[in-house]
């Protein structure tokens, strides 16, 4: 009985018989030759079908083959540097598991509509593939990176009483008679944290009920949050620049296959070392108003104005110290402008916009409730929050990177809905 091997696994077994298990990506035949190219999950293979080299009944069987079946092939293993994957199988047997009969998405163009409908069926092509084996390797990176430096990961909950965002973009359900809503951030919740660990994070998925149909944004999106006790916005800032430089290393090393199936540039992407350059927000609203943006001091930056900032620089630019007004309560003053706060949002290039936000986090008690009063906020939900700056109050510091638009960056792919299996936009909910 021949060995059961997957496709990444062939080099092992040159010159040897095996089976492999996966579904049928495209065919051919030549006269009496066949080939099949074949998807498991590890990788492609060709495999050869002569007809003079088996049975009647597993030529019939070849020639029935339909796009997207499932199979096994078995047969011999070649090295074959023309091949996909550098080895080619010679088949001698074929077992059809699944039929695919009529199978929707072929090799032409498709609608937007008509592919996010057939999402099922849209992460089997080469390039939903590429992208998603980018994101699983940016998560690893997420993860090894703070184990590395004795972050602890904290799980924060999914539903919550406290607003960590704007009102405006909550998702309100209702909690056994009590007013809840699905997490906007963990971030509370890691501040918490951090003064029991000092070095923490979350990843979960995170959810805004924005009413945008832009390409950066969707309604419910994985972000990663660390926070850090004694940091001030400068070392924020600092750990921002070596954590997205480390990801993007660790997609050029190890996902250089994928990025060349997605055409992707990758010149950009080695140019992200750090130190990323530094704008003040004011000079920020100088340089775009001088280039014609309609932007006045004291409002946040639009996408269009975040591109227009970051067309200037050949890697990531943080902007830095925003107006109070427009940014969320908990950022600490700013002492030298009180009229700003320690914060930053890093923009990556190629007009992907914002990619991370951060802020040290007011930690002086009665300018917090102060804030919280100012936006209007039940003051009871946030007891426990305000206790943080009751029992050993500590200056700390975090921020939030949104994970579909950093691959999105990372692959060059224009909207992130492509770099999420199953997304959530508005008014899809399906599949």
């Amino acid at each position: 009985m021949a060995v059961i091997a997957e496709v990444r696994e062939l080099g092992r077994h040159v010159g040897e018989e095996v089976t492999v298990r996966g579904w049928i990506q495209t065919m051919r035949s030549h006269g009496r030759i066949g080939f099949v190219v074949l998807r498991d999950g590890s990788g492609i293979v060709q495999a050869v079908v002569g007809q003079k080299d088996v049975s009647p009944r597993i030529w019939d069987r070849f020639q029935a083959l339909t796009q997207e079946s499932s199979v096994l092939l078995t047969g011999l293993v070649r090295e074959d540097a023309r091949a996909p994957g550098g080895y080619e199988l010679t088949v001698r047997d074929l077992v059809l598991v699944g039929r695919s009969e009529d199978y929707p998405i072929q090799p032409k163009e498709h609608g937007v509509d008509f592919l996010l409908d057939r999402r099922h069926l849209w992460l089997r092509s080469s390039q939903q593939r590429a992208v998603l084996r980018v994101r699983n390797e940016v998560e690893q990176a997420i993860h090894d990176f703070f184990y590395a430096r004795d972050f602890v990961r904290i799980d924060t909950p999914i539903l919550t009483g406290a607003i960590g965002e704007a009102a405006t973009t909550l998702f309100e359900v209702d909690y056994f008679e009590q007013k809840a809503y699905l997490a906007q951030t963990g971030q509370l919740y890691v501040e918490a944290a951090a003064a029991a660990f000092g070095k923490v994070y979350c990843f979960g998925p995170t959810f805004r009920a924005e009413k945008s149909k832009t390409r950066r944004h969707l309604t419910e999106f994985w972000m990663v949050e660390p926070e850090v006790a004694w940091n001030d916005s400068a070392d924020n800032m600092r750990l921002q620049e070596q954590f997205v430089a480390y990801i993007v290393e660790r997609a050029l090393e190890r996902c250089r296959n994928d990025l060349a199936v997605l055409e992707r540039d990758t010149t950009a992407l080695e140019r992200v070392t750090p130190p990323f350059p530094r704008l003040d927000y004011s000079d920020a609203v100088k340089m775009l108003q001088e280039r014609g943006s309609e932007v006045e001091w004291g409002e946040d930056l639009g996408g269009a104005d975040e591109t227009m900032v970051s067309e200037s620089y050949d890697r990531p630019v943080f902007v830095y110290n925003y107006p109070g007004a427009a940014k969320a309560f908990y950022m600490k003053e700013n002492p030298a402008d009180p009229r700003t706060v320690l914060c930053d949002d890093l923009l990556a290039p190629e007009g992907v916009g914002e990619i991370i936000g951060g802020s040290q986090r007011e930690d002086d008690y009665d300018r917090l409730l102060a804030r919280i009063r100012e936006e209007k906020l039940p003051e009871e939900a946030y007891g426990w929050y305000l206790d943080l700056r009751r029992y050993g109050t500590f200056p700390h510091a975090g921020f939030g990177l949104g994970l579909e638009r950093t691959v999105a960056w990372i692959c060059g792919r224009a909207h992130i809905r492509e770099t999420i299996p199953f997304p959530r936009m508005l008014y899809r909910l399906y599949p």
